[in-house]
């Protein structure tokens, strides 16, 4: 009877630990792929069918495989009942290629960008970026990988055999209603996914593996590591590999954020190791931490309640079997030579200040959120960046949660993080980075080299989903100086520049006008008439903070709102 007994308790451990091989999406490659998002369902519980999307599948999307060099043409075809987009999240590509919230696929139409691959041998992604649904149509399941593979990449001796010793991971946080649907715009974010897989495990060879992490999730920020501070290293970030691996046993994965890491497992045939986030060790103020606010009041409706936020818990168990017939055994101690910019060569900085729409505790953590004294507006360019500029961002937090950046076009290098050099694993090529709550900085350098089109703007934005669809997002044109004209970009409108403003500011394209500047208090602050076509302000004596131009005319009376820093 005793022996019975021992065998009963050894085998029910193992049921629960082992219970959904890891979806490994299939992939598709070569000059012209086909995409389809349709509507799918699964069975994630037992006796339930949820509803979702996917690209070619019920569930995410078929892994891309591009050479870098290479032209590639997209035919993505929407077999919605609604419209969409699709991001090539990472990707340096044209604006009218991009699929930002301008470049609306409608239900039923096919949308085919055309582009040679430019892009470093990285982990990127695709998903949807509609205007105010891109929480939903992701959440539902529209999500898929990119990988680029280029020359410098292949000369190294590295796992690449998808599938095998190669594998994508998205880890994505989801909430089930009674009826095991999916719903969006909550914190009950309880639920860990891996590639659209419950309770996931991996089969992998004992030699050294490589796993292309992706924080897919619309809000939470992931503190990975595995069991017993094993060390693995990371070799690339969002836009290509470092300069050398970076050994760690903790790595924060923000939303939006991709990092390759290689794990050694040439000792643990045989074991099974847990893939976790170590929650508890965040810090307040992100989203996924005990508090997700930095100030000592205030929460997020339903946060308290959800078991994930504070605590540690599993992503994904490994299962160590035997090595393949050809495997990799040893970390590289070299990668590429990333060569950074100069803050020396910088042109401009921008400085882009992240407040809540409404001041207090509750607008502090929960927003609406805007980036410089604005809500995200279709119609409005909120930059010009001169082709070829070298450009050095000054991201500023003030409120109390972080917020993940992200900005399309261009890979950037970091400068600092709070005044402090980056750590290693940092210090390679990104497009998405956390800034810190309550004033906390990140300064980045960047490089708008190509792609100039006064029609189609890029997206800059916080990459938790619910933000970004609330408004904390905003556009830029990049613009060839010696070709256009300014007042016909802007089709005779009025173009008020820089915004935000250290001290002079301008103001083009007037008809002949009454020009009144208000602070917030509604005090009038200076008056003029203005019969040329271009003005200009100097606001050096004025504090920091919105000011309103209030410019009249014979045809129209308009309010333009300026952030002065």
């Amino acid at each position: 009877m005793k022996k019975v007994i021992f065998i009963l308790m050894a085998v029910i451990p193992l049921i629960g630990l082992c219970q959904n091989p890891l979806f490994i999406p299939d992939t598709l490659s070569g000059a012209s792929i086909n995409l389809s998002l349709q509507n799918g369902q699964v069975e994630f519980y037992p006796g339930f069918t949820t509803n979702t999307i996917g690209y070619n599948q019920d569930i995410l999307g078929k892994t891309i495989i591009l050479e870098k060099g290479n032209e590639v043409t997209l035919n993505v075809t929407n077999n919605l009942s609604e419209a969409t987009t699709s991001h090539w999240h990472g990707l340096h590509v044209s604006s009218e290629n991009d699929g930002g919230p301008h470049s609306i696929i409608e239900a039923g139409q096919t949308w085919s960008p055309s582009f040679t691959v430019l892009d470093h041998a990285a982990t990127y992604w695709y998903h949807p970026h509609l205007h105010e649904h891109t929480e939903e149509q992701v959440t539902r399941g529209a999500t898929g990988f990119i990988i680029v593979r280029d020359d410098e990449e292949a000369q190294l001796n590295l796992p690449r055999t998808y599938g095998l010793d190669d594998f994508p991971i998205a880890i994505q946080s989801k909430a089930f209603d009674t009826n095991k649907q999916l719903f969006w715009n909550t914190a009950a974010d309880d639920v860990i996914m891996c590639n659209g897989t419950l309770d996931a495990y991996l089969d992998a060879p004992a030699q050294v593996i490589r796993l292309r992490l992706l924080n897919g999730s619309t809000e939470r920020v992931y503190n990975l590591g595995f069991q017993n501070n094993l060390n693995f290293h990371q070799i690339a970030s969002d836009g290509g590999l470092l300069n050398t691996p970076v050994s760690l046993t903790r790595l924060i994965l923000a939303p939006g954020e991709r990092a390759e890491i290689l794990l050694d497992l040439s000792t643990q045939q045989g074991q099974s190791i847990d893939l976790m986030s170590f929650a508890s060790e965040l810090s307040n103020g992100i989203y996924g931490a005990a508090n997700p606010s930095a100030m000592p009041m205030g929460s997020i409706v339903g946060y308290n309640d959800n078991p994930l936020n504070g605590n540690d818990f599993a992503i994904l168990q490994i299962n160590v079997e035997a090595s393949t017939s050809n495997p990799i055994t040893d970390i590289p101690a070299v990668l590429i030579n990333n060569e950074t910019f100069l803050e020396s060569d910088a042109n401009t900085t921008r400085n882009l200040l992240f407040q809540p729409a409404q001041m207090g505790p509750n607008g502090m953590l929960n927003g609406p959120f805007e980036i410089n004294g604005q809500i995200f507006d279709m119609e409005v360019i909120n930059f010009e960046i001169p082709l070829n500029n070298t450009e050095i961002w000054e991201l500023t937090n003030q409120t109390a949660i972080a917020h993940p950046f992200h900005i399309h076009d261009v890979q950037f290098y970091i400068l600092n993080i709070d005044g402090n050099p980056p750590p290693a694993n940092m210090q390679g090529r990104k497009d998405v980075v956390l800034v810190p709550p309550m004033s906390g900085t990140v300064r980045f350098i960047t490089l708008f080299e190509d792609f100039d089109d006064e029609d189609t703007p890029y997206m800059y934005h916080c990459h938790m989903l619910s933000h970004e669809d609330e408004g904390m997002m905003g556009q830029f044109i990049v613009v060839d100086n010696n070709t256009t004209n300014i007042n016909e970009l802007q089709g005779n409108s009025i173009l008020i520049y820089p915004n935000p403003v250290a001290n002079i500011i301008h103001l083009q394209g007037l008809l002949p006008s009454t020009i009144e500047l208000y602070n917030t208090s509604g005090q009038l602050l200076e008056k003029r008439e203005s019969a040329g076509n271009n003005e200009q302000f100097n606001l050096a004596e004025y504090a920091s903070g919105i000011y309103y131009f209030n410019i009249i005319s014979s045809e129209k009376n308009n309010s333009y709102k300026v952030v002065k820093y």
